[in-house]
């Protein structure tokens, strides 16, 4: 027998999960004090870009790489290939717009982004095309009129989005822009907070009609009012958990005032006790806060009590104030403003997108007619504000004349749709084509139509399209038809916030993108015909069975089919 012994076989290292190597990553570098090495890219070409900048450094700076145009069925492990170009993110605190910086915001659309920008469901304006070598300059140049696409996605807190009326609107309790500008400019880019477990939404209104949907943050403060002593008090509201993606959640609203003098410790806090999750950074399909409350076992009374331990201050119990109701909570149109003499016009964006041409005109006009101050909301449109009353219908009139609507119809005005195919990876059917479509469509099928009609289209189960939320959610899929696979859509119904917030239902039916209009028109011409007296869509819907929707979409008793799962991780870029 020998006296050498056999050497152990080598144990294999574990292979590094996808969330132990973003954390990995995240450990290694603040992208925000890396741009340097982005310069560098720029200066030797596409090719020189490093894997760890473009699967994640990127986002930090709100930028990703650009799909190729066929989505995620053209790509492996749930996400298509990367084209050579990138698409970016710009923030804008609240919707705050200047006429400055929208023209600045056109000539880089123009000389970078093939003339095409669109406005996006967070306030942002999202740009496509950019080159490895453009990207220097464009944040260069938006650095210089006070914006940056910093914070616009990563694991970080995102655009601090707000009432695009604040301070105009003569039903508000308080001009909540301030609050909302202020946790912008500390916690968005902040050192401190760039290593999230995952991204953190926050909306700040002080709006009696919760028009930055307050229901789906992972942070919301809507403003309330109460007697104390005898004496009338402003405050918040504050609500913890809400989000979409493929596991929708309402967020949970805290039983407590938060004074004006409180609001922004207390939002910080809520970030500092998400960054201390480390149960969220094991899998980056469940790492967001909402699922504290969905598999963690946390409540309302436990966020509350870590609120008030981190802050050492306790808050007063409070019931919730009047809820948002059941209306449009877009502000389109013409509306008198609480300065006298003003107006503001809402103009209605078919799926946000706007042209350089465009984005010049309006922040003329807002030159013209106004002061020069324009307002993105998350509805994918924009509001030209503080204009005399005077010059109202010649301004209507030129807005008209640039291909945008100040007094849409129901299908064009509540109409929504994400990125799709055209550009993200994640995408399993197209968009906005399908959109701009399927709009004219109804228009024509069903023009005496007169009900409020959310018509959200997303490209896949993720949802940023914001399709559980809508009255009729599109979820987009393949199926085959003729022997071919083509785009096709499964209906979601009857989803709400405000008054009857909830997620829509999956009723068990899809349909391809070309039957899409015919479908909905049966169902909708069932609710004109079967409607009780002044009974609302949503209250139809409320009250019909998935089956009997199902049927009136397919225009028969069908049985039910499955929702798709997601074909794969959970992107950055939801919602």
């Amino acid at each position: 027998m020998s006296d050498t012994a056999t050497p152990a076989t080598p144990v294999a290292a574990p292979k590094e999960t996808k969330a132990q190597k973003v954390e990995r990553l995240k450990r290694e570098k603040n992208p925000w004090n890396a741009w340097d090495e982005v310069r560098q890219f720029a200066s030797e070409g596409r090719d020189s870009v490093l894997p760890e900048w473009t699967g994640t450094y990127f986002k930090w700076w709100g930028v990703y790489t650009q799909g190729d145009g066929v989505g995620v069925t053209g790509g492996v492990g749930g996400e298509g290939k990367a084209s050579e170009y990138f698409m970016m993110r710009i923030g804008l605190p609240n919707g705050m717009l200047t006429a400055k910086q929208l023209h600045v915001i056109a000539d880089i659309t123009a000389k970078y982004a093939r003339g095409i920008a669109d406005i996006t469901t967070r306030q942002n304006i999202q740009l496509h095309w950019l080159t490895i070598e453009s990207l220097p300059e464009v944040v260069d140049a938006l650095t210089a009129i006070g914006l940056s696409p910093k914070g616009a996605c990563g694991d970080v807190v995102r655009n601090v989005t707000g009432c695009p009326l604040a301070g105009l609107d003569a039903d508000e309790l308080i001009d909540a822009s301030p609050l909302a500008v202020e946790i912008a400019h500390k916690l968005t880019a902040n050192p401190e907070f760039y290593n999230l477990p995952r991204k953190f939404k926050i909306t700040v209104t002080g709006c009696p009609l919760w028009c930055s949907y307050p229901e789906i943050n992972d942070v919301a403060l809507t403003a309330l009012k109460r007697v104390k002593d005898g004496k009338e008090e402003i405050g918040y509201s504050l609500r913890v958990g809400g989000g979409l993606s493929t596991e929708p959640h309402l967020a949970v609203r805290m039983n407590a005032f938060i004074p004006q003098d409180k609001a922004y410790d207390a939002v910080k806090a809520v970030c500092e006790i998400f960054r201390e999750q480390e149960v969220l950074r094991e899998n980056r399909t469940r790492a967001r806060i909402k699922y504290l409350f969905m598999r963690n076992g946390w409540t309302a009374e436990t966020m509350l009590a870590a609120i008030e331990e981190k802050l050492g201050f306790k808050f007063d119990p409070c019931e919730e104030g009047p809820i948002a109701k059941d209306l449009y909570r877009d502000h389109v149109g013409v509306h008198r403003q609480k300065q006298e003499g003003l107006s503001y016009v809402g103009a209605t964006v078919l799926n946000g997108r706007l042209t350089a041409d465009q984005l010049h005109s309006l922040a003329s006009l807002s030159e013209t007619y106004g002061d020069g101050q324009l307002r993105a909301t998350i509805g994918q449109n924009i509001v030209l504000v503080n204009i005399p009353n005077a010059k109202i219908p010649a301004l209507v009139q030129e807005i008209t004349g640039l291909g945008l609507q100040v007094e849409p119809t129901v299908f064009y005005r509540g109409a929504v749709a994400c990125t799709g195919t055209e550009f993200c990876k994640l995408a399993i059917a197209e968009t906005k084509g399908f959109t701009k479509w399927l709009v004219g469509e109804m228009e024509e099928r069903l023009p005496e139509f007169d009900q409020q009609l959310r018509l959200h289209v997303t490209g896949c189960t993720n949802s940023c399209g914001q399709s559980w939320i809508a009255d009729l959610g599109l979820e987009g899929k393949k199926i085959k038809k003729d022997g071919k696979m083509v785009d096709a859509y499964y209906f979601c119904v009857g989803g709400a916030v405000g008054e009857y917030a909830g997620i829509a239902r999956q009723i068990g039916y899809r349909a391809t993108a070309e039957d899409c209009p015919e479908a909905i028109e049966r169902l909708l011409r069932g609710y004109l015909s079967t409607r009780a007296e002044g009974e609302s869509l949503r209250s139809y819907f409320r009250r019909t069975s998935d089956e009997d929707l199902r049927a009136q979409l397919a225009g028969a008793v069908v049985s039910a089919v499955e929702r798709d799962p997601a074909p794969g991780r959970v992107p950055a870029n939801v919602g």
